[in-house]
């Protein structure tokens, strides 16, 4: 017998050595592969933004936004154009079409942008720049100080100390007002001092500056000259002199204008847990590893208790390494689970030393393809977990058909090299042939576009990369330890494998790595002390005869029960075509009815729910405040009562954001949801696997809770990581909102059954009374 998988054989150095080149490049990747929760994908969209300060959404729209869509409409390779006016401020995305340099299309849009000529002057200078990736991993709520200004000072301390981590290097303070120096002139002053607006804004801008003065070279060497006239505070401003009088007298500023050092007047506010409050949002920059940061965060504000005034509390809010933890955990559970099923069942019907090394592929390939996912650039994140845990089933089936093959021609008197070698080289086609349909199958995925398609390559590339390396495992290192005897193995085959039975399953049955470590040694213990004692050998005979009972009532089914349906079947082809037909007819017709919903995109349901609120324009603070505040009173009130019901806390913590819609850029690129307008409030809730009720019922239970909001122009509750465009809207007119609200819930109730429904937000209309219901 000759071909590879012969020379493997006989050669077992060379496939150990295999073995341990694959184990050792899989840890050394593993040691150095980046960790994110979501991979990082070029996102091919520009985006342009101009400031015009001051300027309503109408004014913006006609000013700005029109002219830029004007500016950009012919340029070639553009798919999609949308803009965003709000106040004080216009934005565009361009979409860029699949196949075109998205950097050479930026410059001929910043080419275009510039040549507008016909912009205010009050405009700034517009900024062009490609969509970022969002990389949030953490965010820090301040809340102890009522004072803003004080507050603020305090949420950049915090900020630098977090920079000043070493994991950590983009940190930034988020949803806080930006400082301003307000100048407010009084024209009974102007006219006393015989003075003009002009006047003082022209001693403001010329006398408040820092000017080069060139230098002055001496012999004892080169003095340079600097005038330092910038004016950084408000005290600072009020003593720019705005004229000389002709008797000598100066007139400052403060004589004329009353000068106000504080903050600009956007609207912004945030309260955490009922308090003000500061955000600090800790991003991961390149190849950051998510859990070092998330871990050096978390340890930061364990440690700040005495870093800071008395009062002062810092709360870790929405940890996004936990998606990836909880993955990956997923991923660990499973393949323990499989290894485990694999050690018993082929234990059991086959032999104790064919599950061992069949069990033991399963890493061996993870392994392989970690050190692929190293080699091409790639990550460990929630998409290519995904990738391990579909590809987790298809490993072991190669190297059980190899096993099973190897064991039946061993049985057949071929001997155990030869036999190992004949069963490998049996199935050498069709296992080859399986593992390349399979991934020819997840092959198309690699070259999907646009962001959706990106995420399924990760996935695709992770399942390919999987089964290169079963593929190479079966073929030339399984053969080689099935053709060989483990006799020399102190524990024997029975003794081997009970072993690693009673590690795996400390491993499946314990919480956490330190109680299975235990539970694993100590069983481990009792394996080595039945061995000295000769217990293990009475287990292995008493297990002897359980596997001939097992072999045995297999061997009969496959050969009455299942060779005489096969005999039917073949006999009776035309029945066995139409069972074949009806049941694939059935299956189409789930899917046609809807009773099987199909998505290429299902949202992640969190451990959080959002309530975003839409205002009309120009709403004014007072109703924000209202309105959030109603939001805010009915989740307390949840809070409140799912505490009581459940004995225990389910709602952690509630932030209140007026400003914008910051929960809804949490994946993908940032996007810029910002307006005096914009609202959220956010509940956080106890991570799912110990909390008894759903996130998507404590977002039934809080929207009922909701009364109207007037003038409301959306509100919607988000519960999903992913954000999905509404498919349905359903417009409810009435009297009054007593009339809508049991109508609505009603609706709601009904709809929610129906299958692919999986959300429904709800906003009354502006001044109507008017329900829309948007179905997700």
């Amino acid at each position: 017998m000759k071909g590879p998988i012969a020379w493997f054989v006989r050669n077992g150095v060379v496939a150990n050595l295999l073995l341990l080149v694959i184990v050792a490049s899989g840890v050394y990747a593993l040691a150095n592969l980046k960790r994110e929760v979501y991979a990082e994908f070029a996102l091919d969209v520009i985006t342009v933004a101009v400031e015009y300060r001051g300027a309503g959404p109408e004014d913006v729209e006609e000013a700005i936004c029109i002219r830029l869509e004007e500016a950009v409409q012919g340029i070639e390779g553009i798919k999609r154009i949308t803009s965003t006016a709000t106040e004080g401020r216009g934005s565009m995305a361009l979409e860029v079409e699949s196949g075109y340099d998205v950097r050479t299309l930026m410059e001929d849009v910043k080419t275009k942008v510039d040549a507008i000529d016909t912009f205010p002057e009050e405009t700034e200078r517009p900024i062009i720049a490609l969509a970022e990736n969002n990389n949030v991993v953490v965010e820090v709520a301040i809340t102890g100080p009522t004072d803003e200004r004080t507050l603020k000072e305090l949420g950049h301390r915090v900020r630098d100390d977090i920079l000043a981590l070493p994991a950590v290097t983009h940190a930034a303070l988020i949803n806080v007002r930006p400082y301003e120096i307000s100048v407010e002139v009084s024209e009974a002053s102007l006219s006393r001092n015989n003075l003009t607006f002009d006047d003082v804004a022209r001693a403001v801008r010329e006398r408040s500056l820092d000017l080069p003065g060139g230098s002055i070279k001496t012999e004892q060497g080169e003095i340079v000259l600097r005038t330092a006239g910038q004016a950084y505070w408000g005290h600072e401003l009020e003593h720019l002199v705005v004229t000389t009088r002709a008797d000598g007298t100066r007139v400052f500023v403060r004589d004329v204008a009353r000068v106000v050092d504080g903050f600009e007047d956007t609207g912004q506010a945030l309260r955490f847990d009922g308090r003000p409050a500061a955000l600090v949002q800790v991003s991961r920059v390149g190849d950051q590893d998510v859990r070092e940061v998330a871990e050096a965060v978390r340890g930061y504000v364990s440690r700040a208790a005495g870093r800071y005034p008395e009062g002062v509390e810092l709360t870790i809010w929405r940890d996004e390494s936990v998606v990836l933890a909880f993955r990956l955990r997923a991923l660990l559970d499973s393949g323990i689970q499989g290894l485990l099923l694999v050690l018993i069942l082929l234990a059991l019907f086959l032999r104790p030393n064919l599950a061992i090394w069949v069990a033991g592929g399963i890493p061996i390939a993870f392994l392989g393809a970690i050190f692929l996912l190293y080699w091409f650039g790639l990550s460990i994140n929630s998409l290519s977990v995904m990738g391990f845990i579909l590809a987790l089933g298809m490993l072991v089936d190669d190297a059980v058909v190899v096993g099973e093959a190897a064991y039946v021609e061993q049985r057949r008197g071929a001997g155990q090299l030869a036999g190992a070698i004949a069963g490998a080289q049996q199935v050498l086609i069709p296992v080859t042939f399986g593992v390349i349909t399979t991934a020819v199958a997840f092959l198309p995925l690699l070259f999907g576009t646009g962001t959706l398609g990106q995420a399924y390559g990760v996935m695709a590339a992770t399942v390919i990369c999987c089964l290169a390396f079963s593929l190479i495992e079966c073929q030339a290192v399984l053969p080689s330890h099935l053709g060989h005897g483990s006799g020399r193995l102190p524990l024997g085959d029975f003794g081997l494998t009970l072993l690693a039975v009673v590690v795996v399953a400390a491993l499946a049955v314990t919480p956490d790595v330190r109680s299975a470590a235990a539970l694993a040694a100590a069983g481990a213990g009792a394996v080595l002390a039945a061995h000295y004692s000769g217990t293990l050998s009475r287990l292995g005979s008493a297990f002897a005869h359980v596997q001939v009972l097992f072999e045995s009532g297999l061997t009969w089914i496959i050969e009455h029960p299942f060779r005489r349906l096969a005999d039917l079947a073949f006999r009776r082809r035309v029945v066995t075509s139409l069972i074949a037909a009806g049941a694939l007819a059935s299956t189409a017709s789930l899917m046609t009815a809807g009773h099987l919903p199909f998505s290429l995109r299902t949202p992640q349901v969190g451990d959080s729910v959002t309530a975003q609120l839409t205002m009309p324009m120009g709403t004014s603070a007072t109703a924000m405040e209202g309105a959030v505040g109603m939001l805010a009173d009915s989740a307390r009130e949840l809070q409140r009562e799912l505490a009581r019901e459940h004995g225990e806390p389910v709602v952690l913590h509630i932030l209140e954001g007026i400003g914008g819609h910051f929960a809804g850029s949490r994946v993908g690129f940032v996007v810029d949801a910002t307006g005096a307008h914009l609202a959220e409030v956010t509940v956080q809730l106890t991570p799912g696997e110990r909390r008894l009720i759903a996130t998507g019922a404590v977002a039934a239970r809080w929207r009922n809770a909701v009364g109207p909001i007037a003038d409301a122009v959306e509100l919607s509750f988000v519960t999903a990581r992913v954000a999905r465009q509404p498919e349905v809207d359903i417009r409810i007119s009435g009297d009054s909102w007593d009339d809508l609200r049991p109508v609505a819930a009603a609706i709601r109730a009904e709809l929610s059954e129906f299958p692919g429904v999986y959300d429904i937000a709800d906003s009354l209309s502006t001044g109507k009374t008017e329900l829309k219901l948007s179905v997700t």
